[in-house]
C-alpha cells in the first residue's frame, strides 16, 4: 500500500484536480451552488478499465480454450478508457506496482463534455 501512495504523490494536482477519495479540490468548486455533495459521496459505482474490444462469434467462443489468443481492436501502447457505469471519464496508461496493475490517467473528460456525452446516450 505504500508504494501506491509514493506512486500517487509523484502526481502533482492542478487546478480542477480530484483529491485522493473523489473529493474535488476547493479552487476546482470555485462558486458552484451549495449542493449538499455529501449524500452521494458514499454510492458505489462500477469503476472499469478496457484494454480494447472485439466481436466474434458464438462457434468461436465455443472453441477458446487455455492458451487461446482473442485479438482486440486496440493497438498496443494505446491509452485505455476509464469507465464508470459504462460512461467514458478518462484514458490512461497500465502501470505496475509491486507485481499490481494500476492506471495512471493521462487525459480526464471534463464534466461538461460527460454531461454531453450521456445525453446524447453515447
Amino acid at each position: 500500500m505504500a508504494d501506491w501512495a509514493e506512486a500517487l504523490q509523484e502526481q502533482k494536482p492542478d487546478d480542477g484536480a480530484v483529491e485522493p477519495g473523489g473529493v474535488l479540490s476547493e479552487s476546482a468548486r470555485g462558486d458552484a451552488p451549495a449542493a449538499d455533495i455529501n449524500m452521494v459521496l458514499d454510492i458505489p459505482v462500477q469503476l472499469s478499465v478496457e484494454l480494447g474490444r472485439t466481436k466474434v462469434p458464438i462457434k468461436h467462443i465455443l472453441q477458446l480454450g487455455q492458451g487461446s489468443v482473442v485479438e482486440l481492436d486496440a493497438l498496443a501502447g494505446e491509452p485505455m478508457d476509464v469507465l464508470v457505469n459504462g460512461y467514458l471519464i478518462a484514458q490512461g496508461e497500465v502501470v505496475v506496482v509491486n507485481d499490481k496493475f494500476g492506471i495512471r490517467l493521462t487525459d480526464v473528460v471534463t464534466p461538461s463534455e460527460r454531461l454531453r456525452r450521456v445525453s446524447r446516450g453515447s
